[in-house]
């Protein structure tokens, strides 16, 4: 729906100013009378909401803290309105700052907190757009605030977490890399004139000669190379933003050694968190499972996930067929079979997030220190091998005289 730009005066005099959401200019005049306002001037401009741009600048942990802020004010008695009010005009960033302001008009032209959420999908997500519509008509939206903010900020944590223990051996091949490329194209380079002799005596360490060899090629076609590799990894992300490259990566990724039970357990215990949270807020098990599915962030453990939807849609209950789906762990789907028995399904979806969780980093942290152990056994012996094809013919000559 278009959106329109006005000045208008209230009853008192004072002059305000705005936008709303109208299909023709006459319509948006009739909705600021009806808000007893007498516009001044009234003019059409670029539509917000769903066109919005909105995600950039706003991260996670902000959206964390923003969902708690607002499940206190409203559990302290401040009106809606004014809780949104309060927390737009003290957010620092821009971005937040221009959602929350169309929240409120939507608000106030009497659309639902959820509803308004949903206007703007680059920001919200669906677990925070389908609890907070369960809360509000359930009327428990500030602690549907409060849960969403938890999770939210868990699973900020985690991902900073993951994010940080790979950072140093990303970094460590990274400069590593850039050492030894820069070390054969113009330091090993300054040894073969000096080798020529040895060369023409055919005395030559095949060793040396080897790296000589190397040395050459890297020199000669580096940027060929270079522009290779960035051809390569250009396509390669065109591939993997297909249907079917990310699930070919998906499956890499549950299948890849060291890593591929770390990727498996976070997703499952990022599907448990999300099932067990919006079932906690009375959202109905089937829309759950689709919310779930989607937010297990793999497209094999979707399929999964969207195959026992269709078993409860049947009657019949969740912990086979995500068993005979071979993606969760045994004891996972044993627990969420008893859970089920004893009724207490949201509870232990959590707690088993929660131990997934704790294991994965532990995990994590385990694989990062086998990485680093590695990588620079990798680079000492390649700096080794250097070393020791640049110092043989230097040993030779000496020998010679």
């Amino acid at each position: 729906m278009p959106e329109f730009e006005y000045v208008a005066r209230t009853l008192a005099g004072e002059r305000v100013s705005g936008t709303t959401s109208a299909a023709t200019p006459r319509e948006a005049i009739g909705q600021l009378n009806g808000r007893q306002l007498f516009p001044i001037s009234v003019k059409a401009v670029r539509p917000k909401g769903v066109g919005f741009s909105l995600g950039g600048g706003i991260n996670a942990q902000m959206m964390g803290v923003f969902y708690n802020q607002l499940s206190g004010l409203l559990r302290g008695g401040v009106p809606l309105l004014r809780s949104l009010h309060i927390l737009r005009e003290q957010t620092s960033s821009s971005k937040l700052k221009e959602v929350l302001e169309d929240i409120y008009r939507r608000i106030e032209d009497g659309e639902g907190l959820g509803d308004a959420f949903a206007r703007h999908p680059k920001v919200f997500s669906d677990i925070a757009i389908n609890m907070t519509r369960a809360g509000g008509e359930g009327g428990f939206l500030d602690d549907a605030l409060d849960r969403v903010g938890t999770f939210t900020e868990e699973q900020a944590d985690l991902k900073s977490r993951t994010v940080g223990a790979l950072a140093y051996p990303f970094m460590l091949a990274t400069i590593g890399s850039a050492v030894i490329t820069v070390l054969l194209i113009f330091f090993v380079p300054m040894f073969g004139e000096m080798f020529e002799s040895l060369r023409a005596k055919g005395a030559m360490p095949w060793i040396t000669d080897a790296l000589l060899a190397f040395s050459s090629f890297l020199r000669q076609y580096f940027f060929l190379g270079l522009g290779a590799l960035v051809a390569l990894g250009v396509g390669l992300k065109f591939y993997l933003d297909t249907p079917g490259g990310r699930r070919v990566l998906d499956i890499v990724k549950l299948k890849v050694p060291l890593f591929g039970p770390i990727n498996q357990n976070l997703a499952v215990a990022r599907f448990c968190r999300v099932l067990g949270t919006l079932l906690a807020n009375g959202v109905p098990i089937i829309k759950s499972l689709q919310i779930s599915s989607q937010s297990a962030g793999n497209i094999i453990l979707g399929e999964a996930i969207s195959g026992a939807t269709e078993n409860i849609k049947s009657g019949e209950s969740l912990a086979p067929p995500l068993e005979k789906s071979r993606c969760f762990p045994r004891n996972v789907t044993e627990m969420i079979a008893v859970a089920e028995e004893s009724n207490s399904l949201d509870t232990v979806l959590v707690d088993i997030a929660d131990t997934l969780e704790k294991r994965t980093s532990r995990r994590l942290d385990l694989a990062v220190k086998m990485i680093e152990p590695l990588l620079l056994v990798i680079m000492s012996g390649i700096i080794l091998f250097v070393v020791v094809a640049l110092l043989l013919p230097i040993m030779n000559m000496r020998n010679a005289f």
